[in-house]
């Protein structure tokens, strides 16, 4: 029986097909479905009878079909629309080896205090009233916001290789990485965020639904074999001494990476690792997660390895942001060893000014350097401290409007705007902008 015979057989059906699952399940779901019959109907249609060598093809990324709710290639063309994370319900997570790894060691205490518990109430609702302010904000400037699902992160959970209790939903831009029509949950490292993407899953449901790819990355069984249990850390010199040896945390047991360690530049993604072998793990995000995310982009994308003089490697974006085309923000305290490449393929390299956060304001996940961590709404448009005088000069003289909105409190819970928010949506198209 011919392919043709085939397709009109099915096409008969689809009539009563498509009624009975709107009376069952409602008339939305019978034309989503109806959408998919349509969409493999005239992708088999297309089929070629003379088959053609896959090498002798050129490979490009599939057209982003022009109402897919996700499209996003960089972190600066108009920003559509944006997953804003939330503060309501944080925990603090236990003191385990991985979050000792990653945290400084003034808080330690505090971690060791109130690992599981809530983090400070009145601290928590002060942070939830700024991320709501800023989430008016944005829609004021023309953005859509959505928000993942408030979850109780106080639930044990354990699995055949550890325990724990759950952290927040507050860093979508951690777990989510946008890459065009793509979203790809990351495989978090930390065991406090193993099911993190709980509070993701209906909003990732509905944009599958509506024609977007998704992608789960492996998710790590996080057994102990993950992280060196004897990690020899008591002070940030000893992290400074490890950092140097090329040793971190994690191992290479399996695949774990953050989203927040890569970030987009059209056709090339920039992931930082340690200074050290590519075989050596770094704290979120080891060499096997990387080379996942190489192998699973390409040859659309280009994943390209860059290092920085830092002892605490985790998370990019308040130690190398870029803000536009050929346009990056490079931390002056955590130099990029590969910066000359940048300087070379005519791109501009701004070091931010120091921060102007006071020592005493509590930053229990994070650096100061969160001055940094801004989001674009677009190239002439930037959402920025309004605390951070210094940096607001910085963008002005650049030409860039500054957007000022003030999330001193939500700073704390470990991020800066890059990281509360994940950009759902950028209109603009994929192109190259590094050689």
């Amino acid at each position: 029986m011919t392919l043709e015979k085939l397709l009109d057989m099915a096409w008969s059906l689809k009539t009563s097909v498509f009624q009975y699952l709107e009376s069952k399940l409602g008339r939305s779901i019978g034309k989503w479905v109806q959408r998919a019959f349509q969409s493999t109907q005239t992708s088999a249609a297309t089929i070629q009878p003379n088959i053609v060598e896959e090498d002798s093809v050129p490979k490009t990324a599939d057209p982003v079909p022009a109402d897919c709710p996700v499209c996003s290639y960089n972190e600066w063309d108009p920003l559509e629309e944006v997953i804003v994370g939330r503060a309501e319900n944080a925990r603090v997570p236990p003191f385990t080896v991985e979050v000792k790894a990653n945290t400084y060691e003034k808080y330690w205490p505090f971690y060791q205090k109130h690992g599981g518990e809530r983090f400070p109430e009145e601290h928590v609702k002060k942070a939830v009233s700024e991320i709501e302010e800023m989430c008016n904000i944005l829609r004021l400037e023309g953005v859509t916001v959505r928000r993942p699902e408030p979850i109780d992160w106080s639930l044990e959970y354990k699995t055949p290789d550890f325990m724990s209790t759950g952290m927040y939903a507050a860093m979508p831009r951690d777990i989510l990485l946008v890459v065009g029509n793509e979203i790809i949950e990351a495989p978090m490292a930390w065991r406090a965020r193993f099911f993190e993407y709980r509070a993701y899953r209906p909003l990732i449901k509905e944009y599958f639904k509506y024609g977007a790819k998704w992608t789960t990355a492996p998710k790590p069984t996080m057994a102990d074999d993950l992280y060196d249990q004897e990690y020899p850390i008591r002070t940030v010199e000893d992290r400074h001494k490890l950092a140097a040896q090329g040793k971190f945390v994690t191992t290479e047991f399996e695949p774990c990476f953050d989203a927040a360690d890569f970030i987009r530049a059209g056709r090339d993604i920039f992931v930082q690792r340690s200074q050290a072998s590519l075989y050596i793990a770094e704290q979120v995000t080891n060499y096997m997660g990387i080379e996942w995310m190489r192998r699973h982009l390409a040859p659309d994308y280009r994943i390209h390895i860059i290092s920085f003089k830092d002892p605490n490697p985790m998370h990019i974006d308040a130690t190398f942001n870029i803000i536009g085309p050929g346009l990056v923000l490079s931390n002056p305290d955590r130099p990029c060893h590969q910066i000359e490449m940048f300087k070379k393929a005519g791109w501009t390299v701004i070091r931010p000014p120091i921060p102007l956060i006071p020592d005493d304001h509590p930053l229990w996940m994070s650096s100061k350097w969160l001055s940094m961590n801004v989001l674009m709404l677009d190239d002439k448009r930037v959402m920025v401290d309004a605390n951070e005088t210094s940096i607001q000069k910085v963008f002005e003289q650049l030409g860039i409007k500054t957007i000022k909105v003030n999330i001193r409190h939500a700073n704390s819970l470990g991020g800066g705007f890059h990281c509360w928010t994940c950009d759902v949506r950028r209109r603009g198209t994929l192109q190259s902008y590094f050689n």
